[in-house]
């Protein structure tokens, strides 16, 4: 294969190589053209220059008048200036929506992500909601503490009476009848203080 930066042998044939150039600054170029053609400094600038060509080419002497009356010069720069200025607004359009595309796709995605995680966090404080439902509350431990020291309160008032019928029994030497015995005392015991 010929090398081919040397002079003193033939090329090869081949495609037409044509200027590359950068496409992503390429297109800031033109959006920034495309920018400044929408702006009021352009439509203001453009103005000046239109009426200061016609009136120059109107009101200047003949031999310094370089377009005459039909402006056929300007209209030629006009038609050139908006055969260029349609495709770099139709490039600065779609470099734009291929933006807004992906802006879209990203706030898709994160949605997505986000509709997880809330669904996610609703499963967790439903789960939480059922395990403190089973969980017993402060309030009611105080009301079964309470409805305990009661009963506790009330056997305590019950065996006080017990022992002092058993001791006022037990001066009097009487029998004790089985209904007035100690329900928790031990059955051989209470047989034997029955005297059965």
């Amino acid at each position: 294969m010929a090398d081919r930066r040397r002079l003193d042998q033939p090329r090869e044939p081949g495609r037409l190589k044509l200027p590359r150039f950068d496409p992503e600054a390429f297109g800031q170029w033109s959006e920034g053209i495309a920018r400044f053609m929408g702006t009021a400094k352009f439509l203001v600038y453009m103005t000046v220059f239109i009426l200061a060509w016609v009136v120059w080419n109107t009101l200047a002497p003949k031999n310094w008048q370089f377009d005459p009356y039909t402006f056929t010069f300007l209209t030629l720069i006009l038609s050139l200036q908006a055969s260029y200025a349609a495709p770099l607004i139709l490039l600065a359009q779609n470099r734009q929506a291929d933006r807004d595309r992906l802006a879209s796709e990203e706030d898709r995605r994160r949605a997505a992500a986000q509709k997880a995680d809330t669904e996610y966090l609703a499963r967790e404080i439903a789960s939480l909601r059922i395990a403190v439902g089973e969980v017993a509350t402060r309030d009611f431990l105080r009301s079964e503490l309470a409805r305990m020291s009661e009963e506790l309160d009330e056997a305590a008032v019950r065996r006080a009476k017990l022992e002092r019928k058993k001791a006022k029994k037990a001066t009097l030497d009487e029998p004790v009848e089985e209904d007035e015995l100690d329900p928790d005392e031990d059955p051989p015991r209470r047989r034997a203080r029955s005297g059965r």
